[in-house]
């Protein structure tokens, strides 16, 4: 696998739609992603020609749609079943590939180096996704920083408000890694140093997302999901002491000096919602490198290319967490529908106890609100049948219990205003929970199901009526 997103977009042209138009980087391209998704289309979207907001045209072209189905984000990975990924994403995880790191010259993102006045945000072709939100933001950059007490980095994708040349904000979410490196700087009273690293294989931008303890460096899972050691590179400004990947597209480095905080959002983001507005840390930016023939990656925020790579990190952080609790646990998903909420656990006839040990600490995961057990008969993937699982199996006030006062996302837009912590729910709508015996489904034999798809497939291509 070659870990460059220009290799990746010419090994899977037939997934691209490569749109040579003027596109507005007001709205435009955003409704077009939207449309795509009410029709359950999703192809990697490149736009060559994107108009800023002032009226010009970026010199860069834009990529989105990336991850924004499961089928994509397994290609990615080289996997030929999604369904299987969860057990895989935390092997892979677990097991890493050591990072290595290369000169300048054979650094790609260091083909082009602007400081001091050739620094301006504003040339990126950076989106302004929704209505209220107040300017063009990077979705899909990662924020390295360090611990300064181990020196150890941290990488997570956080929005950031491009508020003219050379300043943008940055939000760390107050529960992330970066957070805690941004506070223990500013407790020294020193300013935080950044880099913010654009567009790579999409291998590489998920295995970074990987759910990692802290303080614990993604460069290593992100090295064991893509399948090779990951080429790094001595940033500009910050030097050894933050790295970035060297056949990156883009990188943004600067400062967030102690105490500076500015207004940032009202911001769309993946539960649906317009976010709150917030007060975030001010960048200072000192340098921007980039490839030559750079590509601007950018995400669409509230839809699913938003919510697959992560969901998928996070089905391998609950695999991993869960299957040391109950070996009988099959897979786990994280479904789109219920955002980063819900997680479905799907289990081959698990003890009372171990089903139970797996729920309540499933539920402690921050962002899981909902979690439901299922049999192996139950598909996953499959919401219908999930949810016909819930219908038939389950009696509430014997198999569901909620449980208050446990960690949760701010963004939640269900949460009472100052509440920090939520209620949740867990589920067991597996058939060993139904007291009075295994019901027998209704079916029919295998033998007929497959004389039936034989009489199906006679038929011919026809019109079906979709209801």
């Amino acid at each position: 696998m070659a870990l460059d997103l220009h290799d990746y977009l010419a090994v899977h042209d037939d997934f691209v739609w490569s749109i040579d138009q003027v596109v507005d980087a007001r709205h435009e391209l955003t409704a077009l992603q939207h449309t795509l998704d009410e029709a359950r289309q999703h192809p990697i979207l490149v736009a060559r020609n994107v108009r800023l907001p002032d009226g010009s045209r970026s010199g860069l072209p834009l990529v989105t749609n990336l991850t924004a189905s499961r089928r994509l984000a397994a290609a990615a990975f080289g996997l030929d079943d999604h369904r299987r990924s969860a057990e895989w994403f935390a092997g892979r995880t677990r097991q890493g590939i050591e990072p290595h790191v290369v000169d300048r010259h054979r650094a790609p993102v260091q083909e082009v180096v602007m400081r001091g006045d050739e620094v301006d945000l504003t040339r990126l072709p950076a989106l302004i996704q929704h209505e209220l939100e107040p300017g063009p933001y990077l979705t899909a950059a990662h924020a390295t920083t360090f611990d300064p007490d181990s020196g150890v980095d941290n990488t997570a994708i956080q929005r950031c408000w491009l508020r003219g040349s050379r300043e943008m904000t940055w939000f760390p979410y107050p529960a992330s890694h970066n957070a805690a490196n941004l506070r223990r700087f500013w407790d020294r009273g020193e300013p935080c140093p950044v880099a913010f690293w654009i567009g790579h294989h999409p291998a590489v931008v998920m295995g970074a997302q990987a759910k990692l303890s802290y303080p614990e460096s993604h460069w290593f899972a992100a090295g064991g999901l893509a399948g090779e050691s990951l080429a790094l590179v001595p940033s500009m400004t910050l030097g050894e002491r933050i790295r970035v990947p060297a056949s990156a597209e883009i990188v943004i480095e600067g400062y967030a000096r102690p105490g500076r905080l500015g207004p940032d959002g009202p911001f769309g983001e993946y539960t649906g919602y317009l976010g709150p507005q917030v007060q975030a840390p001010l960048v200072e930016v000192t340098c921007i490198t980039r490839r030559h023939d750079a590509v601007y990656h950018d995400i669409g925020s509230g839809l699913d290319d938003n919510l697959v790579a992560d969901n998928l990190a996070q089905e391998g952080a609950l695999y991993a967490l869960l299957k040391p609790l109950a070996p009988s646990l099959l897979n786990v998903h994280v479904p789109a529908s219920g955002r980063r909420f819900h997680a479905w656990l799907q289990f081959r006839d698990p003890p009372a106890a171990e089903l139970r040990a797996a729920l309540d600490e499933a539920l402690r995961y921050r962002r899981v609100k909902t979690a439901i057990a299922v049999d192996e008969d139950i598909d996953l993937f499959d919401s219908e049948r999930v949810m016909w699982a819930l219908a038939t199996r389950v009696q509430w006030s014997r198999d569901a219990r909620t449980v208050d006062g446990l960690a949760t996302s701010m963004l939640d837009p269900s949460l009472d205003d100052g509440v920090v912590t939520g209620s949740k729910l867990a589920v067991d709508a597996t058939l060993a929970s139904v007291r009075s015996g295994r019901t027998p489904r209704a079916t029919v034999p295998e033998a007929s199901l497959e004389r039936a798809k034989k009489l199906i497939a006679g038929i011919g291509p026809r019109a079906w009526p979709l209801d």
